[in-house]
């Protein structure tokens, strides 16, 4: 059973995706261990706790002293597969060198495309609508050193539509997208399936 845990940062929209699968019987090789957020505000942390899953903040300012803290509470519970999941915190390669194992992360856009240093949240589907792209889309990837540049998982495209805002677009990606991707991918991990 591959031990996973989830980061997050915010509302855990995400997460809760996971749950709900894990919770229909969904996801049955792994088991969502911990919820682990740089935010001990985050209601993630909320959403976790109501699926019966530890729930964990680790508020460190620096980031060497979050990225100990955060590799012990992995190594202490045997964890397998880290999953970034609305995670705003960007890892740095010594971290994920230290840690060894699979990473992912879910981006809410087609990589190549308005990724990187900076992408994030509302300023991905505002640089998407500003682009005038006609599709955009969802990826799920593998993370290494390089802000949202490790290998490809999965893609989902989502029709961008006339009138849309960043928030609208941001929604239509999170449900049609996100939602399906991440849940898929650790299924896929955890069947060892890539």
């Amino acid at each position: 059973m591959l031990k996973v845990a989830v980061l997050v940062s915010g509302r855990g929209t995400n997460l809760e995706a996971i749950l709900k699968e894990k919770h229909k019987g969904n996801l049955e090789k792994c088991e969502i261990s911990c919820v682990i957020s740089n935010n001990k505000e985050a209601y993630a942390l909320e959403v976790a706790k109501s699926y019966d899953v530890s729930a964990i903040a680790i508020c460190e300012k620096k980031q060497k002293d979050f990225e100990n803290k955060l590799l012990k509470k992995l190594n202490d519970r045997d964890i397998g597969l880290v999953v970034l999941a609305g995670f705003i915190k960007i890892l740095s390669p010594s971290f994920i060198i230290s840690y060894n194992k699979p990473i992912i992360n879910v981006h809410p856009a087609l990589i190549p495309s308005f990724c990187g240093k900076g992408y994030y949240g509302l300023k991905v589907h505002q640089a998407a609508l500003e682009k005038g792209v006609k599709v955009s889309g969802a990826t799920v990837h593998f993370v290494n050193e390089i802000p949202d540049g490790g290998k490809i998982i999965l893609q989902k495209a989502v029709e961008v539509k006339e009138g849309d805002t960043p928030e609208i677009l941001q929604k239509r990606i999170m449900e049609e997208a996100e939602w399906v991707l991440l849940p898929k991918a650790i299924d896929l991990i955890s069947r060892e399936n890539l």
